[in-house]
């Protein structure tokens, strides 16, 4: 089985040449890179073109380009009201969707936008009460206040989202390249997982399909906002791939090992057929970088 590893930890100053990037993970023992939104399109050419190990697949929008108005293409929003705006996020997404093609990737990743563009202040104060360790009426107030918001919100911004969706399909799948609709971090954001299930319905595997992030569910459920049960069984036939990473508190993208997630339940949760990504930022050190393999093997999440 293919275990590949996000250039999400190369953002570090000794990897601006991410030959040296890809030399490092593969001595660590991972057999692919998966191009992160944070890469630039010199380093991703490196990584397509040169000898080494190889990209098992994209997360978009990569290569990584400022917009005009100042934000990254990583801040366009697929499920915008703002029809310009939402044209933008596509035209960002299928810049990735080709290069993908090119390279004969299978998928690419894609984050499906939200609720608006930017976390809520609701979310940010139930965020500051759980790292206040409030177990009470507080948080609980805030919670439905939250989901009250967004249920009330949501429904012009997911038409937007399924309309998105739908282009890319359209585009990628001619091509070859299914989309992966990750899990995310934040509550605002799409998709829920009962709203997973509905944009995958019209499409196979073959053409959309889920990607699960172990610590963006993980930190929603920790939240109190959404069950980690309620993604499970219900999208493990449409899962093609997975991030993993541990979670310290409310802090994703740690090192396996490095947290305190359920990795029994991950490993359950997971079809064998999904590509597995360790995605580790950029302030983990090489050791347990290097230790997150034959951790997870031990807990069944990579085969022995």
């Amino acid at each position: 089985m293919t275990v590949s590893f996000s250039t999400m930890w190369a953002q570090q100053p000794r990897f601006a040449d991410l030959a040296r990037f890809r030399d490092a993970v593969a001595a660590f023992g991972y057999d692919a890179i998966e191009v992160s939104h944070s890469t630039e399109e010199p380093g991703l050419r490196t990584l397509l073109t040169e000898a080494g190990i190889p990209v098992s697949s994209l997360h978009a929008p990569t290569p990584r380009r400022d917009l005009l108005d100042g934000r990254t293409n990583g801040e366009a929003n697929l499920a915008s009201t703002d029809e310009a705006q939402r044209a933008l996020a596509i035209a960002e997404t299928l810049r990735s969707v080709d290069f993908a093609a090119d390279a004969g990737l299978p998928y690419v990743v894609i984050h499906l936008g939200g609720v608006g563009d930017k976390r809520c202040d609701l979310e940010r104060e139930v965020r500051r009460l759980t790292e206040a360790g409030e177990a009470g009426e507080a948080i609980e107030d805030v919670r439905k206040a939250l989901r009250s918001w967004r249920e009330a919100a949501a429904p012009p911004y997911f038409e937007a989202a399924q309309r998105s969706l739908e282009a890319l399909v359209e585009y990628a799948a001619p091509r070859n390249v299914a989309i992966g609709i990750e899990s995310r971090l934040n509550y605002h954001e799409f998709p829920h997982p009962e709203e997973a299930m509905r944009l995958l319905r019209p499409y196979d595997n073959a053409a959309a399909g889920f990607v699960y992030d172990s610590g963006h569910c993980e930190v929603q459920a920790r939240l109190g906002l959404i069950d980690r049960d309620a993604w499970f069984p219900a999208l493990t036939q449409r899962m093609i791939g997975c991030h993993l990473h541990d979670v310290a508190g409310i802090l994703d993208h740690r090192a396996p090992g490095n947290g305190t997630l359920d990795w029994a339940y991950v490993a359950a949760a997971i079809p064998p057929n999904a590509l597995r990504v360790l995605e580790i930022n950029q302030e983990e050190p090489d050791d347990l970088v290097a230790s997150a393999i034959p951790f997870l093997r031990a807990r069944g999440v990579l085969p022995a």
